[in-house]
């Protein structure tokens, strides 16, 4: 059981049923203060969560709930960072504390946790998709009255995948969809683009927020105009859109109708106007206002970005509690690009920054503080991003395209037709490279190196510390040096001193770290300062260990491993990244190709989700960790299996 009292209204509420069953929309109002006071109560003590997201969809988490009959009635959130309303009045208020905990539920709306969770997700942009083929489904089945409710805020609506499922949704005009739009300005950082434009000339056109309150009384008394009440409101809400914007409405030209934009944190007009919806067939959109952080005041006034994810703060001052480190720690690997970018376009005019809408996520913030004319954040478009870099590529230019390496799987045909095929200096530098902990599976970044390296012309690289990273991406920025890809991790690096002089690397050379006689390590990226630990715990077990930083995946450098597999016959290699097709493949190709017969040992991702939890946890969980790393070399070096047992404590 929780610890966290719920109020007297949210203690009755195990399920939606209950909401519904329970309360008259009169009491919505408490229901919503009650919602909105237990994810703070429970956020603010356990950290490591989102936040700003789920408060400012409250009330509309509560309508939706109570006017539609959830599960029956299928609800797809996009994204997931707003979904913890949804958890908590969904069977999970119980065990909302293990949120995003190793064992504990998903930080995402997950299929196989809940039946209310009726979309995976954890990506932008996908919901309007994943509805419509619901409400299809539907359809095909012969399923009546069932609705399907897709909520997408402003930011993932920029992307292209809404745009596609909008077009073919107003195809699908028998469709039973409502899309609802949580406008609050914000996806993580501020949002960019003609979109936000467009939707703020929607919430603030005077003209329109006082007629359209008349189109709201209407809806309300729809029943009024029995069977032509769909006619009637149709002409008044077009003509009040079209005239009174004194422009076309995107939507609508889409085949959606669209109502709004409405209050959304007015809870009982929601429930009304939801109520209304469900009566008026076909593809629409509800606009719902609302604001990130609402009803704590910190969040509502603070930085809404802070507040995105602030983890562990004080909730009656709003003070974030950060832990002072005893010691100078080193930066995040992040940060160390943000600013290394920044010291090279200062040397190099040609040299551009391009983010997918995670300016502040990767530290492009930083150029694009310093260099606003040359750092451009595109929204969340990962496609467009890439072929954008591929466009400034062609002209000479040479963009620096940092993108999560989850996200960059959105984007995967334009690295390889648009980027790749013309041998363009892109230079994707792939952050959240391998484990990034709470988020889970959506947001590993563990196929990189499979998906990169096999793609003609790139080159795929990843530095073992700060000062590797600089070194690359010092490196990248070389005339001719085509598609280069730089990949690393979350969180903070090794070194202390991390601002050293810059050199060029060359491309496909490794390094040897440590010499050895028993057994090889071969490793790519900071998981080899992992090994290295290893290395000297398994030289106090009388094991000699050699370790080798290949630093480079593709081109590998064949003259390392040919000393490796003539020198060693048991060999270890490490990744923190998929098996399949990763670094360690890549090395038994060459050992096969060169006609060696070591015994190689893999670590690194199996072949399954690995799902959240710290990142020192899942190395654990997959095999990799120090730990691993010694227990593999001593089976291979052949300790006994009672030495071994006893070595290890098992």
């Amino acid at each position: 059981m929780s610890k966290y009292q719920a109020g007297p209204y949210l203690s009755q509420i195990q399920i939606p049923e209950d909401l519904r069953n329970k309360f008259t929309i009169d009491d919505l109002p408490q229901v919503s203060s009650e919602l909105r006071q237990y994810i703070v109560d429970v956020i603010s003590e356990i950290g490591n969560s989102h936040f700003g997201a789920s408060l400012g969809v409250v009330e509309l988490t509560v309508a939706l709930h109570y006017v539609f009959s959830t599960p029956y009635d299928q609800l797809v959130w996009d994204v997931g960072h707003q979904a913890y309303g949804h958890k908590i009045l969904t069977g999970r208020r119980d065990v909302f504390h293990t949120n995003r905990l190793k064992g504990g539920i998903s930080g995402f709306p997950k299929r196989s946790e809940s039946e209310y969770d009726t979309f995976g997700v954890g990506h932008s942009s996908t919901s309007i998709s994943a509805a419509l083929g619901m409400a299809v489904a539907s359809k095909y089945k012969q399923e009546k009255n069932r609705h399907h409710i897709a909520v997408i805020g402003d930011g993932a609506m920029t992307a292209g995948m809404a745009f596609e499922g909008m077009n073919h949704a107003g195809f699908e005009k028998d469709a039973n969809l409502l899309v609802v739009l949580n406008d609050n300005c914000m996806s993580i950082d501020p949002n960019v683009g003609a979109l936000k434009e467009y939707l703020t000339d929607i919430t603030t056109s005077h003209t329109y927020n006082k007629v359209k309150d008349e189109v709201w009384k209407m809806l309300g008394k729809i029943s009024k105009f029995g069977p032509d009440a769909q006619t009637v409101v149709s002409k008044i809400s077009h003509s009040l859109k079209s005239t009174l914007l004194k422009q076309s409405n995107l939507f609508e030209s889409l085949n959606f109708r669209y109502f709004g934009p409405v209050d959304g944190h007015d809870v009982e007009g929601l429930a009304k106007v939801l109520e209304d919806l469900k009566h008026i067939p076909g593809p629409k959109i509800l606009h719902c206002v609302t604001v990130k952080g609402k009803g704590y005041k910190y969040s509502e006034e603070g930085d809404p970005t802070k507040w995105h994810a602030p983890g562990i703060f004080n909730k009656e001052t709003g003070e974030i509690i950060k832990i002072v480190p005893k010691s100078p720690e080193p930066p995040k690997y992040q940060d160390v690009f943000g600013h290394t970018i920044v010291e090279l376009a200062e040397e190099n005019d040609k040299i551009m920054g391009v983010t997918p809408a995670m300016p502040s996520g990767s530290s492009m913030n930083i150029m694009m503080k310093a260099m606003p004319h040359r750092a451009f954040d595109v929204g969340i478009a990962e496609q467009h991003a890439v072929t954008f870099s591929a466009g400034l590529a062609t002209q000479g230019l040479v963009p620096f395209c940092n993108i999560y390496s989850s996200f960059m799987q959105r984007a995967y045909d334009q690295v390889l037709h648009d980027v790749a095929l013309q041998n363009l200096n892109v230079v994707f530098c792939l952050d959240r490279g391998g484990f990034v902990g709470a988020d889970g599976a959506t947001h590993h970044g563990v196929y990189d190196i499979a998906y990169m390296r096999m793609i003609p012309n790139m080159i795929v690289s990843s530095p073992m510390n700060e000062a590797e990273l600089r070194d690359l991406m010092y490196t990248a920025q070389q005339e001719n040096m085509g598609p280069f890809t730089i990949r690393y991790p979350r969180g903070n690096g090794v070194m202390t001193e991390w601002k050293t002089p810059m050199k060029a690397v060359k491309v496909g050379v490794g390094r040897k770290l440590t010499d050895g006689a028993d057994i090889a390590f071969l490793t790519i990226g900071p998981i080899g300062n992992l090994t290295q630990d290893a290395v000297k715990t398994l030289k106090e077990k009388g094991i000699s260990a050699a370790h080798y930083d290949m630093r480079f995946v593709k081109p590998l450098d064949e003259v390392l491993l040919h000393e490796v597999f003539t020198k060693f016959d048991k060999v270890i290699t490490v990744e923190d990244g998929c098996l399949m097709g990763g670094m360690g493949s890549a090395i038994l190709e060459f050992m096969v190709d060169n006609g060696y017969s070591s015994k190689v040992v893999r670590l690194g991702v199996p072949d399954k989700y690995i799902h959240h939890g710290t990142q020192k946890e899942l190395y654990a969980e997959a095999g990799f960790d120090t730990a691993s790393m010694i227990k593999e070399a001593e089976k291979l070096v052949g300790v006994p299996t009672k030495a071994l047992n006893e070595k290890t404590g098992s």
